[in-house]
């Protein structure tokens, strides 16, 4: 006998990887990927914390962000102070998955330092699945726009 709770087979997942390159000599450079440093870039982005978090990173850190009639909760699974942090995140209504970046060693000799942001997303019904498609056919542009915003923040002096 087959049981069927009246949901779709299956929803699309998107597993997308690009980079962004960072300004030279920038050394806080990880702090632009934490919760509260993101704020510094990104037009909107404004965490608030349920809980109170000295260390925004730490794992299981929970926090919420709000766009437009879109929330999302996120929550800190993983970290390597300096190198890597990974995101749980549910935009309720629309996707579900994990968010990670993780900055190059450093090792590179002539080339900028390059954070790698890999996005693991699963739509959450069938209208939300034609967002996640068009999100991971504009993930380059998106990623470039990230590039400049980062770029134009950290290019002054107080940044």
């Amino acid at each position: 006998m087959v049981h069927s709770s009246g949901q779709p087979a299956s929803l699309p997942r998107a597993r997308l990887s690009g980079s962004v390159r960072l300004p030279p000599g920038y050394e806080p450079a990880w702090f632009l990927f934490t919760p509260r440093g993101e704020s510094l870039w990104a037009d909107g982005w404004e965490p608030l914390f349920p809980a109170p978090a000295s260390d925004d990173t730490e794992p299981g850190t929970v926090f919420e962000t709000v766009h437009g009639q879109q929330r999302t909760t996120w929550v800190v699974c993983a970290r390597e102070p300096g190198r890597s942090v990974r995101y749980a995140r549910i935009a309720h209504g629309r996707d579900a998955g994990t968010v990670t970046v993780t900055l190059d060693d450093g090792t590179s000799p002539a080339g900028p330092l390059v954070a790698t942001v890999d996005y693991d997303l699963t739509a959450l019904s069938g209208e939300a699945a034609a967002s996640l498609a068009q999100f991971a056919a504009h993930y380059p542009q998106f990623l470039q726009h990230w590039e400049e915003a980062i770029a134009a923040a950290t290019s002054t002096p107080d940044a």
